[in-house]
Parts: structure tokens; C-alpha cells; sequence
């Protein structure tokens, strides 16, 4: 190695060291110049995401057949359901495709959301979202223990028939 490569390397190892942030110096600051002229530095600022509470999951696109019993047993994989509550005809109890859930933790709730999506489940593509919590209404879970319990058409439409009229 001759005397020039020598130069060479300790001019290039001084400009490292010079270009190189300081140890009290962190890439969180940036060189910012005052009116004065003077340089200062600033914190940047991180965008801080808000805190995930949704708990509740929507459920749409559910296939004839997968009812609440199996509703549960197929979510109870990703954590503990407090509540679970499919829309139904009030007149015919029959399923009208979509519902909710209500987990314990908002963690499980998110990953449920994201794994769930556009699953295919029966032939059908699930659609699954979070519901925010001030979108959530208290009628929500109105009935949600007692289940549905089928009308008895007939026996209703017999004692009206047979209805005896006074004159």
C-alpha cells in the first residue's frame, strides 16, 4: 500500500466519522434552523394509533345450516365468546345470513376479524369486520339468552277458527 491509498483511507475514514450521528444524537431528531439562524432539533412525532377496544365482531354472508351451537364451537378456537347472536325472521325464525359475536378481549376480537375475512365456509365467503364500540347499541343483544323458540302456527290459526262468537 502506497502513501497516497493511505490518504485516501484516513480521509474516508474521517468523513465517516463526521457524516455519522453522534452517540447523544438519535435518528428520532431533525436539524431544524430557528429565525436566529441557529440550529435546534425537534422530536419527531410518531402518529400514535388508537387504542383497538372493539370487541364485537359482525359476521355476514353465513351460510343455511351453521346456527349458533356451531356458531360457538367454531369460534371457541380464537378465544372465549361473552355473547353470540344471529338475526332472525321473527315470524319464520329463519336465519337472515348475518350476526355478531362479542369476545372477551379486543385482541381476539382483531384477529378474528383478519383471519375470518373472506373465509369460505360452505360454499359461501364469510364477511367479518369489527363493529366500533359507539357503534355497538345496547338493543343489540336484546334476547341474545333465550334463543328462538318456533311459533305453533297451527294451533293458533285452530283456536281462532274454533273461536266460539257470543250474539
Amino acid at each position: 500500500m502506497g502513501m497516497r491509498d493511505k490518504k485516501r483511507n484516513q480521509k474516508r475514514v474521517l468523513a465517516r466519522r463526521t457524516a455519522a450521528p453522534r452517540s447523544g444524537e438519535g435518528k428520532d431528531f431533525l436539524p431544524l434552523e430557528d429565525g436566529s439562524g441557529k440550529r435546534t432539533r425537534r422530536k419527531l412525532q410518531q402518529p400514535e394509533e388508537p387504542e383497538n377496544t372493539a370487541t364485537v365482531v359482525y359476521i355476514g354472508h353465513i351460510p343455511h345450516g351453521f346456527y349458533e351451537d356451531q356458531m360457538k364451537g367454531f369460534f371457541k378456537q380464537f378465544g372465549d365468546i361473552k355473547r353470540l347472536r344471529i338475526a332472525r325472521n321473527r315470524k319464520t325464525g329463519k336465519s337472515k345470513h348475518y350476526g355478531f359475536i362479542e369476545f372477551e378481549s379486543p385482541i381476539v376480537a382483531k384477529v378474528v376479524a383478519d383471519e375470518m375475512n373472506n373465509y369460505l365456509l360452505f360454499e359461501h365467503t364469510l364477511r367479518v369486520s369489527l363493529v366500533p364500540p359507539e357503534k355497538v347499541h345496547p338493543k343489540l343483544w336484546k334476547g341474545v339468552r333465550r334463543g328462538f323458540i318456533p311459533i305453533d302456527r297451527v294451533t293458533i290459526e285452530r283456536k281462532r277458527h274454533n273461536k266460539v262468537i257470543c250474539c
